[in-house]
């Protein structure tokens, strides 16, 4: 019989993506969440994986020959008190993957504050194009695979790096644990203010990260970005490519029309150009990212741009999930005010001709302790109007005075209040790292029930 694995925290994103890889491994896996829901719980179910609600200790009369303990967990909960108690084995999601399937991988891995899961995707998706069936382990479901991950075929595995916390005995960052031959370092800022104090202490896990890439590994990453620069001064031993808007650096990207979403790329003598369904200088530096990492593994450029006209973003990455009456609503996962701003730029780039609404949630854990409260006026100041949704458990006063736009507590006077005012060619934006209390399904049957 095959190894049992069960998942503490299944229905994460890593942790349920861990999941089907481990199944198409060909071991049996269970797993457990406090709250099992589509659509990660009809993915795994899919799989042959049994899924159990809660966390009692009740969960290890599975008797599984191993436990994979996800970040959410920490002591005091009934089944990590039982498990410690006990014999089984466990460890955590990282540390799992890259001693099972990642030390026998050459792995591209995309990290900084930013972008990391449009990155991560366009690269798996070049490498599909260009028919090397990479496997990938991806925070969010990709519209071009239909997972958020997959075994593949070796040698390649693109993997989103996260530099959060790996467990609750293993403070390090997840990403020191995937040893990457490739590794692209998007951008850097201070974010997870409830695990790191300091940009400084950040950086110094990105330093670790460095260390264990290969001399002849290659680090890519955005030219005269002083956060990174400053890493990279601690040490760089892998070979290394830098890119950007301006002309100093190795890489160059430029728009041609970006209305029409067509560019060129520079490198040293070489010029190629395409065209991009995304919107925005910030997406056009990820796919170019992409396009050099793809070339550290065997891509050509050309065959790279080819598959950017065909690549699809990820669900919740500027999705368009409703055009009722001629107002569009889209769906974004932007929740630090830098990823905020450049994607309400890139939005009105390709909008010019509509009223952009602004409705967001500031959900994540920085910013329900207010570390950017100060920066969010400037950062949705883009829009042409802006919303904001009180989110729970908020460590500081969400005002209109220091946000800007009008601030709702309950989700239905803020939906009729939109349905009020908004009008055709409109373009709401809806911005949350979680469900945003239901907004969303709401304003759409709003909506529908207005204009059909």
């Amino acid at each position: 019989m095959s190894k049992h694995i069960h998942i503490l925290g299944i229905c994460g994103t890593f942790m349920g993506g861990l999941a089907l890889i481990a199944r198409q491994m060909g071991y049996r896996v269970s797993g457990s969440d406090a709250n099992v829901y589509p659509p990660m719980s009809t993915q795994l179910q899919a799989s042959g994986i049994t899924l159990h609600e809660g966390y009692d200790d009740s969960i290890l009369d599975l008797k599984p020959d191993l436990v994979i303990v996800g970040n959410a967990m920490s002591r005091g909960v009934p089944v990590i008190e039982a498990l410690l108690n006990s014999n089984i084995p466990y460890t955590s999601g990282p540390q799992w993957l890259g001693d099972n399937l990642l030390r026998d991988r050459w792995v591209v891995a995309v990290s900084g504050t930013h972008g990391k899961t449009t990155t991560a995707s366009l690269l798996a998706w070049m490498l599909e194009e260009a028919g090397l069936q990479p496997g990938f382990l991806i925070g969010g479901v990709t519209t071009n695979f239909g997972v958020s991950a997959r075994l593949g075929q070796a040698p390649f595995f693109v993997i989103e790096a996260d530099e959060y916390d790996t467990a609750f005995f293993d403070k390090r960052s997840k990403f020191l644990h995937y040893h990457p031959r490739t590794l692209i370092l998007n951008n850097l800022e201070f974010d997870h203010a409830d695990i790191f104090d300091s940009l400084q202490d950040i950086q110094k896990q990105f330093h670790h990260v460095l260390r264990v890439v290969p001399s002849l590994g290659q680090v890519i990453y955005p030219h005269n970005v002083p956060a990174i620069d400053e890493v990279l001064a601690r040490g760089l031993w892998a070979q290394s490519e830098t890119f950007g808007a301006k002309p100093s650096a190795q890489w160059q990207f430029q728009w041609l029309d970006q209305a029409r979403g067509s560019f060129k790329v520079t490198h040293e003598d070489d010029e190629w150009s395409g065209k991009t369904p995304l919107s925005g200088d910030y997406n056009l530096s990820n796919a170019l990212a992409a396009i050099i990492a793809a070339r550290h593994v065997g891509v050509s450029p050309e065959n790279s741009i080819a598959a950017l006209a065909t690549f699809k973003n990820t669900k919740r990455r500027q999705e368009l999930i409703a055009d009722v009456g001629g107002i569009k609503v889209i769906d974004d996962f932007a929740h630090h005010p830098t990823a905020i701003r450049l994607t309400l730029e890139g939005l009105k780039t390709s909008h010019r001709s509509s009223r952009l609404v602004l409705v967001i949630e500031p959900r994540s854990n920085t910013m329900r302790m207010g570390i950017h409260a100060n920066a969010l006026g400037a950062a949705t100041s883009i829009a042409d109007q802006c919303y904001w949704l009180r989110a729970n458990n908020m460590g500081f006063e969400l005002t209109s005075d220091l946000v800007g736009g009008q601030v709702f507590d309950d989700v239905d006077l803020l939906v009729a209040r939109l349905v009020a005012e908004l009008a055709p060619t409109d373009v709401v934006v809806c911005m949350s790292n979680g469900d945003f209390q239901g907004f969303k399904d709401k304003l759409v049957q709003a909506l529908k029930d207005t204009y059909e």
